[in-house]
Parts: structure tokens; sequence; C-alpha cells
């Protein structure tokens, strides 16, 4: 089997997919120059051949007709729906049940559709102890490119300790509406994340809720978090390598961005490095990743970058205002987040209640290195002091 240096792949996080090579750029520059050669032609024209030339072009212009506009965009729309509904059928189609050898059934689960903030139909999966005992809720927000369907073993150790398991994908990711791998507002994921959270509350009132965001996933969860409407619905985050402190590869990107991110927002940037930092030291979980249809593998788009730059960048400068409890959880060794962004997250934050677990020689996907079971042990054993310490004061405040 070939090893997971081998495999020609992106990652998963978003340090390594904003790492656009310079001549990416060339082609946006060569239309800007190609529109102001066109500019100047038009304002001064010194020769009767480029008055010919301007004339030529404006009748070009004047002779094509809205309607071709209109059936582009259409073609582009049914073909981006029909690519969702392919989508759609196949994380419907995931097995999601867990079984024992003789056949007894150890969790309930569905899928569900919810719409978020733009009306957008989000896919939505669910595991509930097949017994009535419920200790709380755990809702995963999952990483750049990836989807819920991935978390089906974390809901496994979950359910196994009496917790119920939320998860949606983002817009343009797994199931859920949208172009696959674009994400036209991260804001919109956070408000999408704190309608999620409303609903879940909603239908299991008095139920303690917690939120657990993965990469990218964990800067949502934490920004999220950061809203007082949503921190008093929650008894705490989990976040494994947040993306934090997210720099371009080059100062001048990070100028451009906002731009490009305008202009041509789903724009793909082909230089990127296609052959991935490794996010785990298991080839088996690589090879799954990798080859899991609803894992967008593709360049990252413009506007998807740009927008992973600016959640990091509003994070850092905020740490000093976090106050939700919470456990970060990173390995040493992750080449596409940083861990010392997660410890000054640690060091900066107000949380009166914070911790912070460093895995030595660890890679980016945590819940899908070798140790797996025991990080999601050590997710479930902080849930639970949580919910011990909760009862406690409240058993304090009633004598």
């Amino acid at each position: 089997m070939s090893t997971a240096v081998e495999m020609e792949q992106l990652t998963s996080g978003a340090s390594n997919r904003i790492i656009p090579v310079l001549k990416t750029l060339r082609i946006p520059l060569i239309f800007i120059r190609s529109m102001i050669l066109c500019l100047l032609v038009t304002l001064f024209p010194r020769r009767r051949h480029s008055q010919r030339v301007v004339a030529a072009v404006e009748n070009s212009f004047a002779a094509s007709p809205s309607a071709a506009k209109t059936a582009r965009r259409r073609s582009v729309w049914r073909s981006e729906e029909e690519d969702t509904l392919r989508r759609r059928a196949l994380a419907e189609a995931l097995d999601m049940g867990f079984e024992t050898g003789d056949g007894e059934i150890q969790c309930r689960w569905r899928t569900s559709l919810f719409f978020g903030v733009r009306r957008n139909a989000l896919f939505c999966r669910s595991w509930f102890p097949a017994t009535d005992e419920l200790k709380g809720i755990l809702i995963i927000i999952h990483g750049l490119n990836e989807h819920s369907g991935r978390y089906i073993q974390f809901a496994k150790q979950l359910t196994s300790r009496n917790f119920g398991v939320y998860a949606m994908d983002w817009t343009g990711h797994g199931g859920s509406d949208g172009l696959h791998g674009y994400v036209p507002s991260l804001d919109d994921v956070v408000a999408d994340t704190g309608a999620f959270l409303e609903k879940i509350k909603s239908e299991n009132p008095g139920v303690p809720l917690f939120l657990f965001g993965h990469s990218t996933g964990g800067a949502v969860v934490l920004k999220a978090a950061s809203y007082p409407y949503i921190e008093e619905k929650l008894e705490g985050i989990v976040m494994t390598a947040p993306a934090l402190n997210v720099k371009p590869a080059h100062p001048v990107i990070a100028v451009l961005a906002p731009l490009f991110s305008l202009v041509v927002p789903k724009f793909q940037f082909k230089g990127a490095n296609k052959r991935g930092i490794p996010v785990s030291r298991d080839p088996a979980a690589m090879l799954a990743k990798y080859s899991d249809p609803l894992v967008y593998t593709g360049p990252i788009r413009v506007r998807t970058g740009h927008e992973i730059l600016c959640i990091s960048s509003y994070l850092m400068r905020n740490f000093k205002f976090v106050t939700v409890p919470f456990f970060v959880l990173h390995g040493t060794a992750d080449k596409v987040t940083d861990p010392l962004a997660s410890q000054d997250l640690y060091n900066e934050a107000a949380s009166k209640v914070k911790d912070i677990k460093l895995y030595e020689g660890l890679l980016h996907d945590l819940l899908f290195e070798p140790e797996r079971e025991e990080i999601g042990q050590d997710i479930i054993n902080w849930m639970e002091t949580r919910l011990d310490s909760i009862a406690e004061r409240t058993l304090v405040r009633k004598q």
C-alpha cells in the first residue's frame, strides 16, 4: 500500500490550502492588464485602424444578446444543483448505524435538512444512545473540505457514554447546498451554527449542550461562542487543531485577496500545493479521506481562502475577550494549523474554565490518528467533568 506521503491530495486544513504560488495570480493580472489596454485604446484612438477595432468590439458587445448571459447563468446553476443532488444522495447512502455481532442496534440515528440563514439547505446527522439515558449533546462542526459523515466512529464512542450527537455540513460541503468547496461567507457558517444550536436546544429542553469544531470548524465554533446569546446556551466548546494565526505564503496575497475574492470569488488557485502535507500518521485513514467523494480535493477557491484569513485574524485579535469554557487539543507536529496559536488562546483567554492538551508528535486530524480512541476519551472526560462541576454548583445553591 502506498504511504500517505506518496498520495496525490490536498490537506483538509486552512494553512497550506491558502498557499497559492504567486504565478497563480497570472491569469487575473493578465485580465486586468488587458482591460487597461482596452481602456487606453478606447480613450486615445490615434489611428483609424484603432477606431475600427474599438467599433468592432463595441458592435460585438451590442450584438451579443442578454439571453446568452442568462442561459450561461442557468447552465452554471443547473450544474451546481446537479452536483449538490449527487453529493446529497451519497451523504444519505452513508451507513451511520452501529451493530454488534448479533445484529443489535447500539444507537438511534437519522438524517435531515436544516435551512440556514440564507435559506440554503444544510445536510445534518444525529445519533442518540439506544437507551433513554442522556448526559448531554455534542454538536459537531467539521473542518474545511470534509463532511459530517467522517465522524461516525467518534459518534459511536460518544453514544456509548450516553451522549447524543448532532453534526451539520457547511454550505458547499458534504450533502449541503452550494458549489463544492466554495464558502462565500464564514460569518454565515457561524450564523448557521448558532441557528442550528437554537433548534437543537428547543428540541432537547434541559439537556446540556457542547459545541465541537475541527480546524476551520474550530475557528467557526470559537467565533460563534463569542456571542453572548450563543454562549449562554452552552456548557462549553471543544476544538481540535483550530485554524488560528493562519497566514498566506506571501504578504502580497493578503493585499490582493480582498480584491480577487470580490472579482473572481470562485477562482481556484491551481498553483496551490497539491501534494498535501500528511494530516494523519495512519495510512488507512489518509486513503479513506482522499478517496471519499464527499471530501473536496480541488484547489482552494479565492473567496474561501480569504474568509479563512479573515476569521483567523479576527480571532487572534480577540483572544482576551473569550469567556466561554473551552478545551483545545492540538498535535505538536501539525503542519496545517499552528499549535502555538492554540497555546496563545489558552494563555490569553479570559475564560474561568479552560484546558489545553498538546499531543507530542501527532498531526492535524487528531480524531483520525492511531490514538483516536484516547483523544475521543479525553474529550468525553472533559465534558463529564464539566457536567459534574455544574451539578455540584447547582446542589450547593439549592442548599
